[in-house]
């Protein structure tokens, strides 16, 4: 029971300060990870390839399986609630006031400060995902080896998907299928 209420509390929490969508909503999943015995930092990386790699918002889908995690099927449903409660509350508030005092001067200088501080979140999760699945500090810490330090598989596949959605119009469903695939056969 004392998992459920620290689970309900915690997405709760992230579902009111993670602004930005479902990427901004890795920093509070790290930082439960440290916290928690729930799911461990490199689990993490797992439900972000899940959670990307299935329909819906990416925020719900890490609710729902971290919850799972923890609390197995009542876990990830209260987590999902948990996480959705603060958004429904707060877009039904803001479009009542929106309506009325939307083109107000000082509210518009509020979203225009939300914007950097939402991207500073995003960057702060993209480092994280790339430290545990591009860096290998264990590896390094070891032999003390440059060329230890990264995971030179997870690097080559992570350049080669990056430079072809730049350059080909390709749907990134097929990406992610083809990292999938990659990720078995050679094992990365």
């Amino acid at each position: 029971m004392k998992t459920l209420a620290l689970l309900c509390f915690e997405f709760f929490k992230t579902g009111l300060f993670a602004v930005g969508g479902g990427m901004a909503t890795l920093p509070f999943l790290y930082d439960m990870a440290a916290r928690y015995p729930w799911f461990s930092a490199r689990q993490l990386t797992d439900m972000i390839a899940i959670s990307e790699a299935t329909p819906g918002p990416i925020g719900v889908n890490m609710a729902t399986y971290a919850g799972f995690t923890a609390a197995g099927v009542p876990g990830g449903i209260l987590a999902t609630l948990a996480l959705v409660a603060p958004a429904i509350a707060i877009i039904t508030c803001m479009a009542r006031f929106l309506a009325s005092c939307g083109a107000n001067q000082n509210v518009e200088f509020a979203f225009y400060g939300l914007r950097p501080a939402v991207t500073g979140l995003i960057a702060a999760a993209t480092f994280e995902v790339f430290k545990l699945t591009i860096l290998r500090p264990d590896a390094f810490g070891q032999t003390g080896g440059l060329s230890r330090l990264f995971d030179w598989g997870a690097l080559v596949l992570f350049a080669v998907v990056f430079v072809a959605l730049m350059k080909t119009r390709l749907h990134p469903a097929l990406f992610i299928a083809l990292g999938a695939a990659a990720g078995v056969l050679f094992d990365l």
